[in-house]
């Protein structure tokens, strides 16, 4: 998918990105996202000019939800969403939309998987690369026919297989609220590798992108990415 690029070396400082980043993200992102380079994780920071790479490709992406509302639950630690004084990690970000909003692919790849047996509730999880992204709490459920999986939502007009390829911005779901959650909302988790990724960071760059082809009459020129991969210490995502 031509997204490879280097990692931090272990001894760059990493700094908690602040959940603040989310704010600068506006309703804009949902007509017309379309660009994307190279991520980050949990502990991640925003990088210095000195510290990136140079790269323009966030090119081909689509914001993931129809109807967008409002981030509710940053990348990275949080108290329990669902009670409790318990810590756990969040390794996604949570859109609000309406139920039944649809969910379009972020990047184009392949299914590698469909299930609807856990926190996440009925998902889907698509490789490009060395990108993983996952989908949680959707409308439908899975389904096996001639020993394949498929996600399926009826009353969308959605079935989704295992092994499939998905073009990027294809309708893939509808926002639900199946597994864990307490409102109608898609988590929407990011890996590089095996590294998680903040969401938040990613959009913010494909939405800089954006803005810079506009301004130059969509021809982009090459430029610093702000997003940063580093080593993940996180092997668990509570998946809601």
């Amino acid at each position: 998918m031509g997204l490879g690029y280097k990692k931090m070396s272990n001894g760059q400082q990493k700094i908690v990105v602040s959940g603040a980043t989310l704010l600068i993200l506006g309703l804009g992102l949902v007509s017309s996202i379309t660009l994307l380079p190279k991520p980050e994780i949990a502990r991640a920071r925003e990088a210095k000019s000195n510290n990136v790479n140079v790269g323009n490709a966030w090119l081909a992406a689509s914001f993931p939800v129809e109807n967008f509302q409002a981030y509710t639950s940053a990348f990275g630690y949080r108290r329990s969403a669902t009670g409790g004084d318990s810590w756990e990690f969040h390794g996604g970000l949570d859109i609000a939309a309406p139920q039944g909003s649809y969910i379009r692919n972020w990047w184009a790849g392949t299914v590698i998987k469909v299930g609807d047996r856990n926190a996440c509730g009925t998902h889907i999880v698509i490789r490009s690369g060395q990108w993983e992204h996952t989908y949680c709490h959707m409308e439908g459920n899975v389904e096996t026919a001639s020993g394949r999986r498929y996600l399926v939502d009826r009353t969308g007009g959605i079935q989704i297989a295992e092994g499939q390829q998905i073009p990027t911005g294809l309708r893939i779901g509808r926002v639900g609220m199946t597994g864990r959650t307490t409102g109608p909302h898609l988590h929407w988790g990011l890996k590089y590798g095996s590294n998680y990724v903040d969401p938040a960071m990613v959009l913010r760059e494909m939405f800089s992108q954006q803005q810079i082809a506009r301004r130059s009459g969509s021809k982009v020129n090459a430029q610093q990415s702000q997003v940063i991969i580093e080593e993940s210490k996180y092997t668990q995502d509570y998946g809601y």
